[in-house]
């Protein structure tokens, strides 16, 4: 096993604390927006590209339609990050840190629009408790409030979690091979550095910044925007759902916490109430249920993928009766640090053998039969455990031997950039 996934629980504590510093390191840049949204991704990619040089060797070049559609998704993920750089000068880092969150609710409505899914439920009852929140942060209510201008930066908020929503969409759309991570977060963060330069120059905004914030946006490119990407991509997928979502919670509390420390901010007890519900709302919103499938699985992310499933309640698993595969498809999805949906794909790391050839681990405890999750069109193994062989050169086999229900995990599942990747 890799080593930052052996304790995945500190891991993902880390990487959410690393990325709650991303807003006050924006802050203590001093730059203007789109100064700061440029830089911060031109300084990631040299890190970036020794990544993705990696992954090449390992696994291939990047289609030229991927690199395509990831540079693409790049000029989003520039208006994404211009546009929130100018909520945390209206609001202040760690306001703007939790408004950034509501990119939940707006990914899901984007997505309803645009490709018809339907959101869930439980997004739909966490809408009243995420629009109180705003409400409450944004002063609609009335009282005092914190910040250059709240209202303008609840808009501003929204706006940048509907340009965040396209990025995501769009590189799902580019990202269709789960195994290649870096490559396409490298293409789409090298478009963005470019575009939100040319928005700099449209806007009055591009300036020579000093050293002192050169240095305080290359740490915020090699913390928060890329080491904590990695941190979180390597924990996430090992952890179960829940405890997933209160573990990212820490990203915007460190925020607010680091934001009052550093940068002597002072939101309004009734702006802390109104983050308090933004963050509540994200935890109903992103929590999630294992569906059950009754039957094996072939074809997540290029690879075939068999499971030995109870055929009915009185069969056991292993029995080589079930032999009827469904198809399920395996997309990524392109974001955030601070989303459960980092957990959403199910990448599998090669172990020793072939190209291609993985195991997952059950575990022994699961009674219930195999769970396989399914969020977005990802597979993951979660808590309850999955058993699968996944074998890219082999053909499709209609059964695996009982000796094989007992693997455990070896290397690791790996996560598109699901992160909120502008933090």
């Amino acid at each position: 096993m890799d080593p930052l996934g052996r304790r995945p629980v500190l891991t993902a504590l880390i990487g959410a604390l690393v990325i709650a510093w991303s807003a006050p390191l924006v802050r203590l840049a001093d730059v203007p927006p789109a100064t700061a949204a440029s830089l911060r991704c031109l300084l990631a990619l040299p890190l970036l590209a020794l990544l993705a040089r990696r992954e090449q060797r390992r696994h291939g070049r990047l289609p030229v339609r991927t690199r395509q559609v990831c540079a693409l998704a790049g000029i989003f993920f520039a208006f994404d990050l211009v546009l929130w750089h100018h909520v945390i000068a209206a609001v202040g880092a760690g306001l703007a840190t939790v408004l950034g969150n509501l990119q939940v609710l707006v990914v899901a409505a984007v997505a309803w629009w645009l490709l018809g899914e339907r959101p869930p439920a439980r997004l739909l009852a966490a809408l009243p408790v995420l629009l109180l929140g705003v409400a409450l942060v944004s002063g609609a209510l009335g009282g005092q409030t914190y910040g250059r201008d709240p209202r303008l930066g609840v808009l501003l908020g929204l706006a940048t979690s509907v340009a965040y929503a396209l990025f995501l969409l769009v590189l799902r759309q580019g990202s269709t091979d789960l195994r290649l991570l870096a490559g396409p977060l490298l293409w789409a963060t090298g478009s963005a550095a470019a575009f939100a330069a040319l928005l700099g120059v449209a806007l009055g905004e591009l300036v020579v910044p000093g050293w002192q914030a050169l240095f305080w946006l290359a740490v915020l490119a090699l913390t928060a925007q890329v080491l904590g990407w990695l941190l979180i991509s390597s924990s996430l997928p090992r952890l179960p759902a829940a405890l997933t979502s209160v573990l990212l919670l820490a990203q915007p509390i460190g925020a607010l916490a680091i934001s009052a420390v550093v940068l002597s901010e002072t939101p309004t007890a009734v702006q802390y109430a109104g983050a308090a519900c933004i963050l509540a709302g994200v935890v109903v919103a992103t929590a999630t249920r294992r569906t059950r499938l009754r039957g094996p699985v072939e074809q997540a992310g290029h690879r075939a993928v068999l499971e030995d499933l109870p055929d009915c309640p009185g069969d056991e698993r292993g029995d080589r009766e079930n032999r009827q595969p469904v198809e399920a498809s395996a997309v990524v999805d392109g974001q955030g640090v601070g989303d459960d949906h980092l957990a959403d794909a199910g990448v599998l790391q090669p172990v020793e053998g072939r190209p291609g050839q993985h195991t997952v681990r059950r575990r022994d405890d699961d009674v219930g039969g195999a769970v396989v999750e399914q969020q977005r069109g990802g597979l993951a193994d979660r808590a309850a455990g999955v058993d699968h062989v996944v074998d890219q050169d082999a053909g499709l086999v209609l059964d695996l031997p009982d000796d094989l229900t007992h693997l455990h995990l070896v290397g690791h599942p790996g996560v598109a950039p699901l992160v909120d990747d502008r933090e």
